[in-house]
Order: C-alpha cells, then sequence, then structure tokens
C-alpha cells in the first residue's frame, strides 16, 4: 500500500466478523486500510489440538470456582505457553479488533506496540474497516497517528504525518 495505513488485526472464527477473544480464535485476519481503500493481508490459523480436558469436577471447570486463565486453557501440561505463537502473529501489527483480551495477553500485545480494541459485541469486519477509514478522514486521534505506517510498513514519526 503506497499510503499512509494501518495494518489491522482481527480475531474471528468465521472470517467475516470479529467474532472470538484473542485466546480462543481460531483465525487472525489482517487488513492494510488507508483512508480510502483496505486491502486483505493474511490469515493466521490457530489449531487448538491435542486431547480434550475436563477440568476440576468432571468437566464442570470454572462452575465450581475453580481459578482456571482463560489464556491457559489450552496449556498440555509441557509448558508450551499457548499465547506465544498468538502474539507472534501479531509482528508488524498496529491495531488488534478482539472480543476479549486477558490482561496478560494485553500486556504482551501492548509490547509488540500494538494498539488493542476489545469490542463489546459481534461485528462484521467491513463495519470496522469502515469506521477506522471514516476516523481516518477527519481528524486522527493521537493513538491512531502513533500506529500509522508508511508504504514499507514501518512506522510514521508524527512530525512526518500529515495532519
Amino acid at each position: 500500500m503506497d499510503s499512509p495505513h494501518l495494518r489491522i488485526a482481527v480475531t474471528t472464527n468465521s472470517l467475516i466478523q470479529v467474532d472470538a477473544s484473542f485466546a480462543a480464535a481460531r483465525q487472525v485476519v489482517f487488513y492494510d486500510v488507508a483512508k480510502d481503500v483496505a486491502e486483505f493481508v493474511d490469515v493466521f490459523h490457530f489449531s487448538r489440538g491435542g486431547a480434550i480436558r475436563k477440568g476440576p469436577g468432571g468437566g464442570m471447570g470454572k462452575a465450581l470456582g475453580a481459578c482456571i486463565m482463560d489464556d491457559m486453557e489450552d496449556d498440555d501440561g509441557t509448558g508450551h505457553d499457548p499465547l506465544t505463537e498468538r502474539v507472534a502473529s501479531l509482528k508488524g501489527c498496529s491495531v488488534l479488533f478482539t472480543l476479549g483480551l486477558s490482561d496478560l495477553a494485553a500486556v504482551r500485545v501492548h509490547a509488540l506496540k500494538v494498539f488493542p480494541v476489545k469490542s463489546a459485541m459481534v461485528r462484521d469486519i467491513d463495519d470496522i474497516i469502515a469506521n477506522v477509514q471514516r476516523l481516518m478522514n477527519g481528524v486522527l486521534p493521537l493513538w491512531m497517528r502513533r500506529v500509522m505506517r508508511d508504504a514499507a510498513g514501518e512506522r510514521l514519526a508524527l512530525d512526518l504525518q500529515e495532519v
């Protein structure tokens, strides 16, 4: 993309809506979004492989009040961190749109300088792109100016941006 843009990531199970939390999404879809155009970039698929695990109490899990971190439900006991590949997939991204994000995941996402946006409800990806473009065509909010990228995908310095 030749113009200043944002690379956005959307957590999804359906590939057409933001309809999953960061830890549970089967896919993360990436788009480059500029003021008047959006381009599909890529999709990362995540497997939830391994055996089905039951929580304490014969599968009742959280219903019994057990303290289980949402992000660690897929931990297979070998020390594998299920967030690692999800967070790594966001490298080079500017904004993450998701239904939910734990504090642990938010810290890791923020460390990559990705701005997380939690949606209160399921929304179409097209609506998200349209809202981002609407913001881009007005006076850019400071958070958006900080994550804008140039044609090479590098972050634009605030003083190099047209306001």
